[in-house]
C-alpha cells in the first residue's frame, strides 16, 4: 500500500516514529519526505496506520490520509531521500522548548546549553528556506553534526533520531556578548548577560525569528526615555507561571495560552503597582508571557530577577532586526548575540482572551505557518493595508497568512512584505490569478500589488478596507453573508472620506453600506490624529459649544477648516474624542492610544439615561452625546453610557437590514472589537435580535486580518 499523509507531518519527527512502528510490527517498506506531505510504501499499510495513529508525535497534526496500491517490494524498512513534490506549507510552528530538552541542559553534554532542542520543540519557521523540511533547507545547514549528534540523528530509539536541527556545544551555534561600542566582553556569555541587565544595563537578546529589547522591570523608565517610547506598553517575561501572580491574573484560560507551546505574549488583568503601572499607563491590562528559548530559561536560572521587560528590537518604523551587523545602531549597553542565521523574521504573538475567545492582537512567532481551508480550489494573494501589515495567499483550497510584518509607512516594511510574500507563495506553490489590496491611494503596498499582478498577468482587485474586514470574518466562520459592524480607526472609503464606524451587509462578492457613524472633520487631516484636541474642536463647532482649548488665532483657522477638512466616521476617532473630553488622554502617541485608555473607564461605567442618539440619513448621530459629559454624572458612567448609545444603534441598523434581507447573522470586526467592554456592549445588544453572532477566533480582528479578506474577495471574484 501507498500510504500519504498530508498536514504537519515534517519537521516534528513524524518519518522516525513511522520507522519505529513499522520495525515494531515486522512492516517492510520506505517512508520519504514529499514536498509538504509524507509517502509511506509498506507491505502492511492498516497495521502501520493503527499503530501509528495511537503514537502520533506531539507537534504532528493529520489533515488528510490517502491510500492506493503499491507495487514495491522492499525486505526491510527504510527512511528514504526527499523529493520535492507538490508545494504547500506542512511544517510545525516554533515551539516552546520541552521539559526533556530543559533537563538535558541541567548535565551532560548540553549542559548549559541555549541551542538544545529534539523532534517536539524548538525553531523550525524562522529556520527554514525552503521544502522539504531537511538539514539542508534550513539555517542549521551552516553547522555539520559532530560524530555524537550524527549518532544520535541515525538512532532510532533517540528522540533526535532525525531530527534536523540537532546540534551541541561542539558543532551548533554559540552565543557570543558585546558591549554598547562592539566589543568582546569576556565570561560565561548568557550569565554575564543577565548580571549586567539585573544592574541596569539596557540590553539586545537575539533569539528565533528574531531580537529584543531587555532590561530589568525597576528599569523601565530609563529605557522609556532612550527608546524615545513615553506610553506604548511594553512586555513582561516572567521566570514561570507562578511569578505571572506578582504582576497580573490571568483567569484559566488566559494561563492555557501562557503554557502553551506557542508561547504567545497574552493580556492579562494587571496587579497595580508601580513596576505594572511603568509598563502599561494607563491601562488595566498588561502583556506577559513565558520564556520559550533555552537562551531565556538560562537567563531567568541565573536567579537575579522573576521577570524581563521584553520588545522587539527594531529601528523605530523599521522590521525587527535580524543580522548582527545592523544591531549596533541601536545604541543599548550590551548585546548577547548568536551565529544561527535566521531567515524568516517573526514577532511575538500577541492575544487576548474575551469572554473564552481568542482575538489575536498579532499573530506571528508560534502561530505561523498556519492555514485556514476554504470553499475555493483558486489562487490568489491579499496585501493587506497600512498599519499592522500582513499578507495572505490562497492556493489548493487553504488560506496562509505571513507573519506579522509592521507599519508600511517605511521603505524597510514594504521590502519585508514583499519578502515574506514571495517566500510563503514559493512553499505553497501559489501562482495567483488574482492580487488584491486596499482602495487607499497612498498605501506603500500598492506597487508591489500592481508589480505582482503584472508579473503573474493576472487581475488587480481593489477591496474596500473595512468590507476586508467583514470578509476575513465570514471566511472564518464559514458563512455566506451577514450584517458586520466593522469598528477601527480608519480606512478609505469611496466616497474618499475616513471610514471606520461601519454597519456594513456582506458577502464576499459585494457590500452594501447600510449605517454609518455622523461624519467628523478632521481639522488639519493626519495633525488631528495625534493631536485630539482637534477632533474635540470638531465636535464643539457643530454643536455650537464654546471650546477654550486653542487660542483666538489658531481657533479662527480651524473654523476655516470645518468644511474643507476630509470627514471620518471612525469609531476609533470617536474614542479618540471621548477620551480627550473627559481628561484620559490629551494625544495620541502610538496607535489605538487614546481609545485604549479609555477602556478602563468603560469597564467601571454604567448606563445612565439621557444618552439617547438616533438615525438620520443613514448617519448615526454621535456630536450631540458631548453635550451630555458634562451633566454631573460620573466619567466612567459618561463613557459607558455615549459608547453603549452608539453600539446599540448600530446593532439596530443592522437587526433591520438583516431581517429585510433575511440574513441570520450579525458579526463584529475591527481593531475596536479588542476592546473587551465593547465586545461585551455589543453581545449584549445583539443577543435581542435573535440573530446568530460571530466572532473571530483566528484571524486578527484587526488590519492583520484584512489580507485574508482581500484574498476571500479575490478568490470569489475569479470563481
Amino acid at each position: 500500500m501507498r500510504i500519504t499523509i498530508r498536514g504537519t507531518v515534517q519537521g516534528v519527527g513524524f518519518r522516525p516514529a513511522v520507522y519505529r512502528s513499522a520495525t515494531s510490527l515486522g512492516i517492510h517498506g520506505r517512508v520519504w519526505n514529499d514536498g509538504p506531505d509524507v509517502v509511506i510504501d509498506a507491505d502492511g499499510g492498516e497495521a502501520l496506520l493503527r499503530d501509528l495513529m495511537e503514537n502520533l508525535p506531539p507537534l504532528a497534526r493529520i489533515a488528510s490520509v490517502e491510500k492506493e496500491p503499491s507495487l514495491a517490494d522492499y525486505d526491510d524498512f527504510r527512511i528514504a531521500g526527499s523529493e520535492a513534490g507538490r508545494k504547500g506549507v506542512g511544517i510545525p510552528t516554533d515551539t516552546a522548548i520541552c521539559p526533556r530538552c530543559l533537563e538535558d541542559m541541567l548535565s551532560g553534554r548540553r549542559r548549559g546549553y541555549a541551542f538544545t532542542s529534539c523532534t517536539d520543540c524548538g525553531p523550525r519557521f524562522t529556520l527554514l528556506s525552503g521544502l522539504p523540511y531537511d538539514r539542508p533547507s534550513t539555517a542549521m545547514a551552516d553547522f555539520p553534526m559532530c560524530p555524537d549528534c550524527a549518532k544520535e540523528y541515525s538512532d532510532p530509539s533517540d528522540r533526535r533520531f532525525h531530527h534536523q536541527t540537532v546540534c551541541c556545544p561542539a558543532c551548533g551555534p554559540s552565543y557570543r556578548l558585546l558591549d554598547g561600542d562592539g566589543g568582546a566582553v569576556p565570561g560565561e556569555p548568557v550569565d554575564v548577560f543577565a548580571g549586567m541587565i539585573a544592574s541596569g544595563c539596557i540590553g539586545v537578546a537575539k533569539s528565533w525569528g528574531g531580537m529584543h529589547i531587555c532590561c530589568a522591570p525597576e528599569s523601565t523608565r530609563r529605557m522609556r526615555r532612550w527608546y524615545r517610547r513615553e506610553q506604548k506598553p511594553f512586555a513582561l517575561m516572567v521566570r514561570d507561571i507562578t511569578a505571572v501572580q506578582t504582576y497580573g491574573r490571568p483567569t484559566e484560560e488566559e494561563r492555557e495560552q501562557l503554557e502553551s507551546g506557542h508561547r504567545p505574549i497574552v493580556l492579562v488583568d494587571k496587579v497595580p503597582g508601580e513596576v505594572t503601572e511603568a509598563l502599561s499607563p494607563g491601562l488595566d491590562n498588561i502583556g506577559v508571557f513565558l520564556p520559550y528559548t533555552g537562551m531565556q530559561h538560562l537567563l531567568f536560572r541565573s536567579g537575579r530577577f522573576d521577570a524581563l521587560v521584553m520588545t522587539s528590537a527594531n529601528v523605530p518604523g523599521e522590521p525587527m532586526i535580524t543580522d548582527d551587523r545592523d544591531v549596533l545602531e541601536l545604541g543599548a549597553d550590551c548585546y548577547l548575540l548568536h551565529d544561527q542565521r535566521i531567515i524568516n523574521r517573526a514577532d511575538d504573538s500577541v492575544l487576548r482572551v474575551i469572554d473564552g475567545r481568542t482575538s489575536f492582537i498579532r499573530k506571528s512567532r508560534g502561530h505561523i505557518p498556519s492555514y485556514l481551508e476554504v470553499p475555493f480550489a483558486g489562487s490568489a494573494v491579499g496585501i493587506g493595508a497600512q498599519e499592522n501589515l500582513t499578507a495572505s495567499v490562497a492556493a489548493g483550497g487553504r488560506m496562509y497568512s505571513t507573519q506579522h510584518i509592521g507599519n508600511g509607512e517605511s521603505p524597510g516594511v514594504a521590502e519585508y512584505l514583499e519578502e515574506a510574500t514571495r517566500s510563503l507563495m514559493a512553499m505553497t506553490g501559489c501562482q495567483p490569478s488574482a492580487v488584491a489590496m486596499d482602495l487607499h491611494p497612498g498605501y506603500i503596498n500598492r506597487g508591489f500589488g500592481r508589480a505582482l499582478s503584472e508579473e503573474w498577468g493576472c487581475d488587480l482587485v481593489e477591496v474596500q478596507h473595512h468590507w476586508a474586514h467583514a470578509a476575513s470574518l465570514l471566511l472564518e466562520n464559514s458563512a455566506e453573508e451577514a450584517v458586520v459592524l466593522s469598528l477601527d480607526g480608519t480606512g478609505y472609503g469611496p466616497d474618499g472620506n475616513a471610514w471606520g464606524g461601519e454597519v456594513l451587509r456582506s458577502d464576499l462578492a459585494s457590500y452594501d453600506r447600510v449605517a454609518h457613524l455622523q461624519y467628523i472633520p478632521l481639522l488639519g487631516s493626519d495633525r488631528a490624529l495625534h493631536d485630539i484636541r482637534r477632533l474635540k474642536f470638531a465636535v464643539d463647532c457643530m454643536n455650537g459649544t464654546e471650546n477654550r482649548d486653542f487660542d483666538d488665532s489658531s481657533a479662527a483657522v480651524l473654523r476655516k477648516l470645518m468644511g474643507k477638512s476630509v470627514m471620518t466616521s471612525s469609531m476609533g476617532r470617536l474614542l479618540d474624542t471621548l477620551a480627550y473630553a473627559l481628561g484620559v488622554c490629551d494625544r495620541r502617541t502610538y496607535d489605538g492610544e487614546p481609545a485604549m485608555k479609555m477602556e478602563p473607564l468603560l469597564a467601571r461605567g454604567e448606563n445612565v439615561d439621557g444618552f439617547g442618539t438616533y438615525t438620520e440619513r443613514g448617519q448615526i448621530m454621535t456630536a450631540h452625546l458631548f453635550e451630555r459629559i458634562d451633566g454631573g454624572c460620573r466619567r466612567e458612567d459618561a463613557a459607558y453610557s455615549v459608547v453603549r448609545a452608539v453600539i446599540d444603534e448600530m446593532v439596530e441598523s443592522a437587526r433591520v437590514a438583516a431581517e429585510s434581507e433575511g440574513i441570520r447573522r450579525l458579526g463584529i470586526t475591527g481593531g475596536v472589537s479588542y476592546n473587551r467592554p465593547i465586545c461585551r456592549m455589543f453581545s449584549e445588544s445583539a443577543k435581542r435580535t435573535g440573530l446568530e453572532l460571530i466572532f473571530h477566533k483566528s484571524i486578527p480582528n484587526g488590519d492583520g486580518g484584512i489580507s485574508v479578506g482581500q484574498a476571500a474577495v479575490a478568490l470569489k471574484m475569479i470563481g
